[in-house]
C-alpha cells in the first residue's frame, strides 16, 4: 500500500468516526484535534487505521505524529519495515 492509500485510509475512518467531516477535503497539514476529535476519537481513527493495514505496533508509536501527513508518513514507514 502506497502512502496515499493510507492517507486516504486514515481520512476513511476520520469519517466514520466524525460524521461531520464527510464533505471535509483532507490536507496532510489537517490535525485531528483541529478537526473536532476528542482523545478517545483520535485513538479510534488510529485502531482502526491499524486493523485495516494489519499492522500491529505500539499505540505509543503513533502519538508523536503532529498531523494527519505525518501520521500517513510513520504508517507507511512501518509498513515497509523501516
Amino acid at each position: 500500500m502506497n502512502r496515499q492509500e493510507i492517507f486516504d485510509l486514515i481520512a476513511r475512518h476520520a469519517r466514520e468516526v466524525l460524521p461531520e467531516l464527510e464533505q471535509h477535503r483532507f490536507q496532510d497539514s489537517d490535525r485531528l484535534q483541529d478537526l473536532g476529535a476528542n482523545s478517545v476519537d483520535r485513538a479510534e481513527i488510529v485502531m482502526l487505521t491499524l486493523e485495516s493495514l494489519s499492522l500491529k505496533i505500539p499505540r505509543v508509536e503513533t502519538f508523536g505524529p503532529s498531523n494527519i501527513g505525518e501520521l500517513a508518513d510513520l504508517l507507511h514507514a512501518k509498513l515497509r519495515g523501516a
